[in-house]
C-alpha cells in the first residue's frame, strides 16, 4: 500500500513540471525592446517568476561606451582583485565526488587583463567574478560608469540590491547548473553570455547528490591539488552537466526542457529567483549583475515543497 502511494507521488511529480510549462513557461526567453515600467515588470515577469531580455536598459551607462579591456587597464589596471582559478574553468562545481571550490588568488587587474590579451600565461582558467558586490568593494573607480541599482526594479521589489558584481574572465570559464535565491539583473557591457535555463518547475528532473566540500589549491610548480575542507557538512549539488548529460546515469533529465538564450553587449537579463542556470561566455566579457533578495512567499514555500517531495519520493 505505501509502496502504491510513493508510486502515485512520483507519477504526479513527472508529471507536474509539463503542465507548468504549459501555464507559465515561455517556449524562448521573450525580449523587450525597452525597460518595462514598474508596475509592468512586477505583473508580467517577477510575479509570474518569467525570465526576459531587455533591450536599451544599459543605453545611458558610459559603461556600454568606455569598458574595453584598454580602458579597464588605464583606469584600474593597478588595482587588486580577487580572481578564481580552476584547472578547467569550472568553479563551485562536481569534479569527481567532491564538490570543489576555485582557488582564490589577489591578482592586479592588469595581470587578468594581460592573460585575457595573450601577452602573459597564468596557470588554469582565471575569472574576476567574486560576487558580494565586489564592483564596489573592489572596483570602485568603476562606479561613475554604471548605475548603483536600476531604478525601475528597485521600485517594482521594493528594495536595494544586496549585491552589485563584476564579471570579467576567459572563454574556458563555465558557471556550472545551479540556482540561486536572488532576483537577478544581468547586464552585458562588453561580448555575450550564453545562458541555459531550466523554470523551478524541472526539479524532480534536475539531479541533486551530496559531497564532501574541497578547494583547489594551486602549487608554486603551477599545478593544482584539491584539498577536503574539513568539518564542513556536505553540500547539496547538481552533478548533471547540461551540455553533455549522462543519461544513462541521469535518465529522468531528458524530460527536462531546457530554454537557452544569448544576452548581447547592451541587453538585461531578467533570471528570476530559483530558475536553475548554466553560464558560458565569449573570451574578455565583461558583465555587471545585481542581485535582489527574493521574497520568501508562497512561491518560495511552492519551491520547497517541490524540492521535498522529489527528494523523500528518491525520484532522482
Amino acid at each position: 500500500m505505501a509502496e502504491a502511494a510513493l508510486d502515485a507521488v512520483r507519477r504526479e511529480l513527472r508529471e507536474f513540471p509539463a503542465a507548468a510549462r504549459e501555464l507559465s513557461v515561455p517556449l524562448a526567453v521573450p525580449h523587450l525592446d525597452e525597460p518595462p515600467s514598474p508596475l509592468h515588470f512586477y505583473r508580467d515577469w517577477v510575479c509570474p517568476n518569467r525570465p526576459c531580455i531587455i533591450r536599451n536598459a544599459l543605453q545611458h551607462w558610459p559603461a556600454l561606451r568606455k569598458w574595453s579591456l584598454p580602458y579597464l587597464r588605464a583606469t584600474v589596471g593597478s588595482t587588486e582583485v580577487s580572481v578564481a582559478v580552476t584547472p578547467d574553468g569550472y568553479a563551485d562545481a562536481v569534479r569527481g565526488d567532491r564538490f570543489v571550490m576555485p582557488a582564490e588568488r589577489r591578482l592586479p587587474l592588469s595581470h587578468v587583463l594581460d592573460v585575457l590579451e595573450g601577452r602573459a600565461r597564468h596557470p588554469g582558467v582565471l575569472y574576476v567574478q567574486k560576487q558580494c558586490s565586489n564592483l564596489p568593494t573592489e572596483l570602485p573607480q568603476l562606479l561613475p560608469d554604471v548605475e548603483p541599482h536600476v531604478p525601475w526594479a528597485s521600485e517594482a521589489l521594493g528594495k536595494m540590491p544586496d549585491a552589485v558584481n563584476f564579471w570579467l574572465g576567459e572563454a574556458a570559464a563555465v558557471t556550472s547548473l545551479h540556482k540561486d535565491h536572488y532576483e537577478n539583473l544581468y547586464c552585458v557591457v562588453s561580448g555575450e553570455k550564453r545562458f541555459l535555463l531550466h523554470p523551478p518547475s524541472d526539479r524532480p528532473f534536475i539531479p541533486y547528490e551530496l559531497y564532501t566540500q574541497a578547494t583547489y589549491q594551486l602549487t608554486e610548480e603551477g599545478s593544482f591539488k584539491m584539498v577536503d575542507e574539513e568539518a564542513m557538512e556536505k553540500v547539496p549539488w547538481i552533478p548533471l552537466d547540461p551540455l553533455a548529460p549522462d543519461l544513462a546515469r541521469y535518465p529522468s533529465y531528458c524530460q527536462a526542457q531546457a530554454l537557452r538564450c544569448t544576452v548581447r553587449a547592451g541587453e538585461m537579463l531578467y533570471l528570476p529567483a530559483l530558475w536553475f542556470h548554466h553560464v558560458q561566455q565569449s573570451h574578455g566579457c565583461i558583465a555587471v549583475n545585481f542581485w535582489y533578495d527574493m521574497e520568501y512567499d508562497l512561491k518560495y514555500s511552492y519551491f520547497q515543497l517541490l524540492d521535498s517531495l522529489t527528494k523523500v519520493s528518491g525520484l532522482n
